[in-house]
């Protein structure tokens, strides 16, 4: 089970470090230009955008880092916690906005952190 939560963690971390690297570093036309996924965008702020790409950066570290340096493993699954209520919204604004497809991938992500966050409890 511990290997289990170690690879699924690993790979949350991994897209989510990536992916909130990218929204803090690229600006909100150049993220809209990745197509139709990234049209949520149009949606938000550029200083909202940022802003979750702040939170999904800071939730990837805390997937892995508590855990590497054994220091307050219980962040583990609180940071889970967090990176599961931004997909809850991500899965609500894909709703709202009719992307059918792609509320399937926001539940992927949160059924893996739901998963990360119980196991780590």
């Amino acid at each position: 089970m511990n290997i289990a939560l170690w690879i699924v963690t690993g790979l949350l971390a991994t897209a989510y470090f990536f992916g909130g690297g990218l929204k803090l570093i690229m600006s909100k036309e150049k993220i809209a230009a990745f197509g139709h996924s990234s049209a949520w965008v149009e949606d938000f702020p550029a200083a909202g955008i940022k802003g979750i790409g702040a939170l999904e950066l800071l939730g990837s570290l805390g997937l892995v880092l508590p855990v590497l340096f054994d220091i307050a493993p219980v962040l583990v699954p609180l940071a889970a916690t967090g990176l599961a209520l931004i997909m809850v919204g991500a899965a609500a604004l894909r709703l709202r906005r009719r992307e059918y497809r792609l509320v399937v991938v926001d539940l992927v992500y949160l059924v893996l952190l739901v998963f990360v966050a119980w196991g780590r409890f």
